[in-house]
């Protein structure tokens, strides 16, 4: 059964697809890093008092580990959270009088928000 981490990744990897070859590079490095903190989402959490030194061979597939799966409802607060970082450093651009990075952060974060319903 599919997530709805998942499906979200699955449009936003055809977005990519489709940003790049349109040469729409800012739009596509934001896109990845979108898909990359649905993929820090998804990591299970170390069992406390775990440092992780495990040693683990590739080819035995010790080292492979099941993803959590997120909610619709999960995955919306990942993006909410992406746009809000975004949106607070505009303000913060617009404080230190750089329009020209507010004016970028808050066109990445209308990008974001087209993941959002």
């Amino acid at each position: 059964m599919r997530d709805a981490g998942h499906d979200i990744k699955t449009r936003m990897r055809a977005d990519l697809r489709a940003a790049m070859k349109e040469g729409r590079a800012s739009e596509a490095k934001l896109i990845r890093v979108l898909v990359a903190a649905i993929d820090n989402a998804e990591a299970p959490l170390l069992p406390a008092g775990d440092s992780s030194k495990d040693q683990h061979r590739f080819t035995d597939g010790t080292a492979e580990i099941a993803r959590l799966s997120l909610g619709h409802a999960q995955v919306q607060a990942v993006l909410m959270a992406e746009i809000e970082d975004r949106e607070r450093a505009a303000a913060e651009m617009d404080r230190l009088e750089r329009e020209d990075r507010a004016e970028a952060l808050r066109a990445e974060a209308m990008i974001a928000k087209r993941y959002v319903d």
